[in-house]
């Protein structure tokens, strides 16, 4: 967890921004098309994502298309969609199987959660980035439950950060406990991903 003052200013600044993009329309379009043609050159049947506060990107239209595609391809294995719910105890993330209408309520944040869905564990994982540097660096919250919950799952998730361009910070500096996600998507494209992994996304 990191509260420095120089950090919790640079936070303030992004969501303040991201709040107030006033393209916000044609970003998420265009983002959410980056998405869709990422995925297809993934094998993944279960995918983690998260509920969009604060102006967040919202993944979860492309991952539903993404799950229908699926149906149409009549695949051994139908796909699967998992939203996080927080562990109160441990402070990390659990997913429970997400669908269009399905049951929920609001997590101890007031952040929407699925009801009484059963857990699933997710190969792929898109998370939300405030902001995010080079070598594929996240700045979340401060509240580390991502950093927490990758160290935990076994295997390792590929993790995705999903974030507008205005997000980037050319001079990010990690912390110790930081973890690299995998790849990055903006509304430019692929931002960063990191060699050798698996199924690279395609760049525009």
């Amino acid at each position: 967890m990191d509260k420095s003052p120089s950090k919790t200013a640079l936070r303030q600044r992004l969501l303040q921004e991201r709040m107030e993009l006033p393209d916000r329309v044609s970003r998420v379009d265009n983002l959410q098309r980056v998405m869709r043609i990422w995925l297809v050159g993934r094998s993944d049947t279960v995918i983690g994502a998260y509920w969009p506060i604060k102006g967040e990107f919202d993944p979860l239209p492309a991952l539903h298309r993404w799950k229908e595609d699926g149906e149409l391809l009549d695949q051994p294995q139908r796909r699967r969609i998992g939203l996080p719910v927080v562990d109160k105890v441990h402070r990390t993330l659990r997913f429970h199987a997400w669908y269009p209408g399905c049951p929920m309520e609001e997590d101890a944040y007031r952040i929407p959660k699925p009801r009484d869905t059963e857990v699933i564990v997710p190969t792929l994982l898109f998370v939300p980035c405030l902001g995010y540097g080079a070598g594929g660096y996240r700045l979340g919250y401060g509240g580390g439950f991502y950093d927490r919950t990758l160290a935990e799952l076994q295997p390792r998730p590929f993790t995705v950060g999903l974030g507008f361009t205005n997000g980037f910070v050319a001079d990010l500096e990690p912390e110790p406990h930081d973890l690299p996600l995998d790849a990055i998507l903006n509304d430019n494209g692929v931002a960063w991903q990191r060699t050798g992994g698996a199924a690279p996304g395609p760049r525009y």
